[in-house]
């Protein structure tokens, strides 16, 4: 990968991951010099080897040292933070480790860099902030009334963000993700969680028979066909808003807050129709009870990153987003 000698170096932590491993495919096709920080809890280091082919520095957030050596010996002019945890379920059993990696994590990472003299920050959080809505579509506006330790803890690095800029003059962009989906259209980077727990990868592991069978929690929605509506954004729509977040800031942007989402919902049942027909296999799929704290729409709106970024999703459509993740699966989990 040819990359630009006028850009700078970017830190993108959690880089062996889904979202940040897209991201750092945009920040090198965008000219930038990227280092990977990932303790591989949950990171593919064979991604950044095979694929991605950058440096890769293994270690924690929680690690000060670490960070203080890595900040003094590179130059570094930006961070992109992707290292979190972010199943909600598992943080509602385990709150202390959701703490402790997704807030004090970050807030060590971000006392490294005000050490280090850099202040400008990419955070990677989630529309899970706004909780029940109380408007479709969802605008920054909407007040925060997060539901779970994993929706909490990504509140409080907002929080944390706010006084860090008032005090120390740190400058961030805040993504808040409706749902992150699909994959790279080269087939190369996509979504690979353990366990796995989102809709599309869980289809297409049914329809590749990596599983028996797909459950649908909750039919009796007050929706078009009683299954819950979401919307899903392609996650190279969410990279290109990160290099976008990151460009404005090293123009010298204020922080900024922005929502990532398409604007439109998709039910449940629409994305197991759209699987079905993507992957051409008929799987089997049960009903059951709704899941506590699911809500029947969340849709939100991106008018503000349009309108400040001239952020453009280019994968709205889903069969495209749906397509995209079958190549990605059928190379990792099949047999194409």
């Amino acid at each position: 990968m040819l990359v630009s000698d006028t850009k700078p170096t970017i830190l993108v932590t959690g880089g062996a991951g889904y979202i940040g491993s897209h991201a750092v495919l945009s920040l090198q096709k965008a000219g930038y010099h990227v280092i990977v920080f990932d303790n591989l809890s949950y990171g593919h280091p064979e991604i950044i080897k095979d694929v991605l082919q950058v440096e890769l520095i293994v270690g924690d957030t929680q690690n000060r040292t670490l960070l203080d050596e890595l900040f003094s010996t590179r130059n570094i002019a930006a961070v992109m933070h992707f290292a979190a945890f972010i199943a909600v379920g598992e943080s509602v059993q385990a709150p202390a480790i959701y703490y402790q990696n997704n807030v004090v994590g970050t807030l060590t990472l971000l006392e490294a860099m005000m050490a280090a003299n850099i202040n400008k920050f990419v955070f990677s959080s989630t529309c899970a902030i706004y909780g029940m809505p109380q408007e479709i579509p969802m605008t920054e506006q909407h007040p925060n009334h997060p539901l779970s330790p994993y929706a909490s803890s990504k509140y409080m690095v907002e929080k944390i963000l706010k006084d860090f800029d008032q005090a120390y003059g740190l400058k961030s962009v805040i993504f808040r993700y409706f749902n992150a989906s699909g994959a790279d259209p080269s087939g190369n980077l996509g979504e690979d969680h353990t366990p796995e727990t989102h809709l599309i990868p869980l289809a297409l592991l049914t329809a590749l028979k990596k599983r028996d069978h797909l459950f649908i929690f909750g039919t009796d929605y007050d929706t078009h066909d009683g299954t819950a509506i979401r919307d899903y954004i392609h996650v190279n729509d969410l990279a290109s808003a990160h290099i976008l977040g990151l460009e404005y800031l090293l123009n010298g942007g204020e922080s900024e807050m922005f929502n990532l989402g398409n604007g439109n919902g998709f039910s449940v049942k629409e994305v197991i129709d759209m699987a079905k027909k993507v992957t051409g296999i008929d799987f089997l799929v049960k009903e059951s009870d709704r899941r506590p704290g699911d809500v029947p729409i969340l849709v939100g709106s991106s008018q503000k990153a349009q309108s400040v970024l001239g952020w453009q999703p280019q994968y709205s459509d889903l069969q495209t987003i749906v397509n995209h993740a079958w190549q990605w699966h059928q190379k990792r989990h099949g047999n194409a």
